[in-house]
């Protein structure tokens, strides 16, 4: 009996091909995958919105304090001008579902909280430097990862795994690096007399940029990035007009205008566009985490351009800061995030040592996808088929 039952059970079981079966892989191919090709192009992805971020603080530094003129608002306004013009308007000549009056008809009203969310975080944020400090700003400004996390948990599905923590603590190791060098060498810029109102602003403002980055995520891998902008731009436009028109109007008026203070906002809002328009495409490869993630690079970027253009003293944190933050990045994108599309799906994930003990299915699950930093894939099963 017994070795009819052990023909039995070799019998049920498809034996997986010899070919298929590999050696693990050593360290150095361990390494060769973790530094691939995609890897590399999305980290300098993310570095080249983390240098647009810098263009925008350097040109709003120049006006700001050279020429007397804080229009935050009106900066911003003129971004969004610039996105009707150019995606609002690409959806007004298309066809079919993608139309600019289908889409108002459908979701019309989520995006035009998701416009009033982006302005006031832009302006919150910028408003935070009238009173508390730049070392402040740096600091409470990282509240945005945590937002992003618990967002994308609760809302996009997405499960992280220990490395991805242990990457984002590197990445604000380094953040306390760069404020500890700050400190060092005297660059507490900021009044700081309120500084609690200060505080609280560059919270909020962290707060709204983590909500609207977690929606443009599901948007442009969900929808398009083209209705995004576009729809961001129509009521962006709208609404920062009408706050340009009852807060700065009259600031706008005392800006000494000649070409130099032409050619900054020119050059602000060129880097602004280009923030705009290349950050879906780096959230759509990678995520809205591992962007925020790579942007903790801008401030150092400034403070290099600074040692040239403002005589800011060097300092060999700098450096080190920067490097504990690509790090940090490195670690982050070497491993996969899982989307948990269905909970019994995240639950077998989660078990996949032993036996399934969840309650017999209802209905039919949907396929467990992989969504790493880096892109999306299908995982596959394994090539073991019961009889």
């Amino acid at each position: 009996m017994i070795p009819q039952q052990q023909n039995h059970v070799v019998a049920t079981i498809e034996n997986i091909p010899a070919e298929s079966i590999t050696a693990s892989p050593s360290v150095l191919q361990r390494i060769r995958n973790v530094f691939n090709r995609e890897l590399l192009l999305s980290l300098a992805l993310g570095q080249v919105l983390s240098l647009l971020i810098c263009g925008i603080s350097l040109t709003s530094k120049y006006l700001a304090d050279d020429f007397q003129a804080n229009t935050p608002v009106f900066q911003s306004f003129l971004n969004y001008i610039l996105l009707f013009l150019v995606y609002t308007t690409t959806l007004a000549v298309r066809q079919g579902e993608e139309n600019l009056l289908v889409i108002l008809k459908r979701r019309w009203w989520k995006y035009m909280i998701l416009s009033l969310v982006d302005i006031e975080a832009n302006y919150l944020v910028i408003k935070a430097y009238q009173y508390t400090t730049l070392t402040s700003v740096q600091l409470l400004d990282c509240f945005v990862i945590p937002v992003v996390l618990l967002l994308s948990w609760f809302f996009l599905l997405v499960r992280y795994k220990a490395v991805h923590f242990i990457g984002i603590g590197v990445c604000l190791l380094g953040i306390g690096c760069m404020v500890g060098a700050d400190v060092l060498a005297g660059r507490q810029q900021g009044l700081g007399e309120h500084k609690l109102l200060g505080d609280l602003l560059v919270l909020g403002g962290a707060t709204l940029y983590g909500i609207s980055n977690v929606c443009e995520e599901f948007i442009v891998k969900n929808l398009s990035r083209v209705e995004f902008l576009g729809m961001i731009g129509l009521f962006g436009s709208f609404f920062s007009g009408i706050q340009l028109a009852i807060m700065e109007h009259k600031e706008l008026l005392r800006v000494p205008w000649d070409w130099q203070i032409g050619l900054l906002y020119i050059g602000f809002s060129a880097c602004m566009f280009g923030l705009y328009s290349f950050m879906p495409v780096v959230i759509k490869r990678t995520s809205a985490t591992a962007v925020n993630l790579s942007l903790l690079t801008a401030d150092l970027y400034s403070l290099f351009c600074g040692l040239f253009l403002f005589h800011f003293k060097f300092s060999g944190l700098y450096l080190l800061s920067f490097f504990t933050i690509i790090m940090g990045l490195i670690l982050y994108a070497s491993s996969s995030t899982y989307v948990a599309q269905d909970p019994r799906v995240y639950k077998q994930f989660r078990n996949s040592s032993g036996p399934a003990t969840d309650t017999p299915a209802t209905g039919p699950l949907e396929p467990a996808v992989t969504y790493t930093s880096l892109g999306q894939e299908t995982e596959e099963e394994p090539r073991i088929r019961v009889v």
